[in-house]
């Protein structure tokens, strides 16, 4: 899948997520640790890999982790439009050509309707998912491993970010407050448990290859596709 940059400016529209500002860097060092072995291995076939995000928010993650990973397309996406000028923005300012314009993606609805297709069965390497677990309804969250399941090559990984509950526990007391707060705001929303998800995922296929603790108590998990 080529990528292709937008030539017109957009750096007026940019918009700021000071957490995204503080997370990128931490995520950006697990992720390394799962994608270059895979850009390793895959450098003598002269083949682009895929990562697909999903709820790429203001678009400041994408373009911080892209440059990294030159051999890496970078899909952004968002069910929310009027966050493509501020994706689109960022895309600009990375002066890099491996991230692809934002598409709308509305995790709840299966692959096939995404863009008209665009994204086939078995056709990405990655995905990468921050902070929607916790705050979108829970049916999101059936989405995302759901539709990973049918989008991910064999061997392929999903990467997950936020707070969690463990084995029906939330800590620390901050988390905990987080959660009432979030669960305040939207009866829908709420930090999911570990448990909880493991048992979803491997109904798509994918098992849970690794628990990483972030600052601010955080967590990447790593998922695998069987």
């Amino acid at each position: 899948m080529k990528a292709h940059r937008s030539t017109s400016s957009h750096r007026y529209k940019k918009q700021v997520n000071t957490a995204a500002d503080r997370n990128k860097k931490p995520i950006l060092e697990v992720i390394k640790k799962y994608i270059s072995p895979y850009v390793e291995r895959l450098s003598k076939e002269c083949r682009s890999l895929y990562c697909l995000e999903i709820s790429s928010g203001t678009g400041q993650h994408v373009a911080y982790f892209a440059p990294h990973f030159p051999s890496v397309i970078w899909q952004p996406s968002e069910v929310d439009k009027s966050s493509f000028s501020s994706i689109s923005a960022y895309i600009e300012d990375s002066a890099v050509s491996n991230i692809q314009q934002p598409i709308c993606i509305d995790i709840c609805e299966d692959y096939t309707k995404w863009e008209g297709g665009k994204i086939g069965k078995q056709s990405v390497d990655f995905m990468v998912n921050i902070n929607l677990i916790h705050i979108s309804p829970y049916k999101c969250t059936e989405g995302l491993f759901r539709n990973a399941g049918q989008v991910l090559k064999s061997g392929g990984i999903l990467f997950t970010y936020g707070p969690y509950a463990f084995h029906g526990k939330i800590s620390p007391e901050s988390n905990v407050r987080f959660d009432s707060m979030l669960r305040y705001e939207n009866p829908e929303w709420g930090l999911r448990d570990i448990d909880q998800l493991t048992t979803l995922a491997m109904e798509s296929s994918l098992r849970l290859a690794d628990i990483v603790a972030l600052p601010a108590n955080n967590h990447i998990l790593v998922w695998n596709k069987d």
